[in-house]
């Protein structure tokens, strides 16, 4: 099955193909560093790791790109109130924003980070180009994309241009209309500031100032990529005006359509129903999520609804998400410490292939990972059933069916933890095995004392089954 992904800009889920054959260029919008990323920010980073992670596996060349936005108006208005530099402020949340990535296992698909200042240059590039076309203009050092020249401005958003000035917009006196943005802007004391030089109306004029915010990720893109690229991710609160803006840059600037052929765009996150924000005190710091949950428990919780989808985040999620993760790594290691038979009637064998090809199945369609876990959790749920059922396993059975759950859980980001491979000590195996004794010659009050012991005491739940006892650890992560 070919994969099919919904594409934002034809409103549609179409099948994916590469412009250039096997070969998959992927930009997702990077993080402006300003403070710490949030949980809304790790949704946005685990779902498209998940997603590369799927195209990897299918085969696709995949070269994966995204940004760090270390030039903006947020960086500056921080810094200030700080009493540090831009630039100081930048490179300290970036730091921590790459702590961050590592801990939620995301940079692994991850090619390149580009940072925007190192991009001046392809930006005056591309502000050239635009002031050549007829899209841009000066107005007082600053100069601005005429919005009214790009007859497919609203073809991303699909609003109406009178409906704009209800976003967000950028207030300038002087601007030919209210939705016109920023390509560069002049410079103001305590800002970074570069000189770059333009051709205007035939004459080398000097431009002292920094980057618009928008213009710096085309400049970046088509420095990785060229004037066209196969998919451009981000959050859905980004659509309007930034990727909007985006589109309108580059194919005025470049002359190429589609600029990006497929758009993906992640659902927002609110916590206990209501949008986060520092002053509701609702802000929540991937790093403070971390000091009490393993990354895995964030991946699960993520991957459990659909990339497109509102996630509302609260405790009960995450707890939810913790022991359904656990429940899983139980199953893993029932699985991984099962007795091997010589031979089997390849039941388990069968489960697996069956987990395997609808995992499969669920990503190919538009990356439905909640429907993918449900084939995995259910195969794993089978697969202890039998197992405690007295199903035979064989070495090669045992090892296969293990290849293929982890491979299935890499791919969203689980099961790296090898705490179900933990054996039994002495101390319980021995209880296991008097425990046993006492149940043969129907000692059951003593017998549920040690059942009692051996989970108070060692964590280690077991279940009595016709063909003899079956234990896991209650708690693996």
């Amino acid at each position: 099955m070919a994969i099919k992904v919904y594409n934002t800009l034809s409103r549609q889920i179409e099948d994916f193909v590469p412009m250039n054959g096997n070969d998959v260029k992927m930009f997702v919008c990077g993080q402006t560093v300003y403070d710490d990323a949030h949980i809304g920010h790790a949704k946005v980073y685990i779902n498209f790791d998940v997603i590369a992670s799927w195209l990897r596996k299918s085969g696709f060349n995949l070269k994966y790109v995204q940004n760090i936005t270390d030039v903006e108006d947020k960086i500056i208005a921080r810094a200030a109130e700080s009493g540090t530099t831009p630039e100081k402020l930048a490179r300290h949340f970036e730091e921590r924003f790459m702590e961050d990535m590592s801990a939620l296992n995301v940079r692994r698909n991850i090619d390149t980070y580009m940072r925007s200042s190192d991009y001046i240059d392809p930006v005056r590039q591309q502000i050239q180009l635009l002031i050549d076309n007829g899209y841009a203009y000066v107005l007082d050092g600053d100069i601005y994309y005429d919005v009214a020249k790009f007859a497919d401005y609203t073809k991303l958003s699909g609003m109406k241009l009178d409906e704009l000035v209800k976003h967000r917009i950028e207030p300038r006196e002087g601007k030919r209309n209210q939705y016109d943005f920023a390509l560069w802007k002049a410079s103001k004391p305590g800002e970074p500031s570069w000189d770059i030089r333009l051709t205007v109306d035939g004459e080398e004029k000097k431009f002292s100032g920094r980057p618009g915010w928008h213009i710096e990720d085309t400049a970046m893109t088509y420095s990785a990529f060229g004037p066209q690229y196969d998919v451009h991710g981000g959050a859905l609160e980004l659509l309007f005006p930034h990727h909007s803006n985006e589109i309108a840059q580059a194919e005025a600037a470049f002359g190429k359509k589609p600029f990006v052929k497929y758009w993906m765009h992640v659902g927002v996150l609110t916590v206990n129903g209501v949008k986060m924000s520092k002053s509701l005190k609702n802000f929540i710091r991937i790093r403070d999520v971390l000091k009490d949950y393993d990354s895995e428990v964030l991946r699960l919780l993520f991957s459990m609804s659909h990339y497109r989808k509102e996630v509302d985040f609260t405790s009960d999620l995450l707890e939810s998400s913790r022991k359904q993760l656990n429940d899983m790594y139980s199953s893993l290691s029932v699985l991984f410490h099962a007795a091997e038979s010589e031979e089997s009637n390849g039941a388990i064998e069968k489960i697996a292939q069956e987990m395997s090809a609808g995992f499969g199945e669920a990503m190919d369609y538009d990356f439905n990972t909640p429907e993918a876990m449900s084939h995995l959790i259910s195969g794993l749920n089978r697969i202890k059933k039998a197992i405690k059922e007295g199903t035979a396993i064989t070495s090669a059975e045992k090892q296969a069916a293990l290849s293929s759950i982890l491979g299935l859980g890499a791919i969203i980001g689980i099961f790296f933890k090898e705490s179900y491979k933990e054996g039994l000590s002495k101390e319980p195996k021995d209880l296991i095995a008097a425990r046993e004794k006492l149940r043969s010659i129907g000692d059951y009050i003593q017998s549920d004392r040690m059942r009692g012991e051996l989970e108070n005491k060692y964590g280690i739940s077991i279940e009595d089954t016709q063909y003899g006892t079956v234990w896991y650890r209650k708690k693996l992560i």
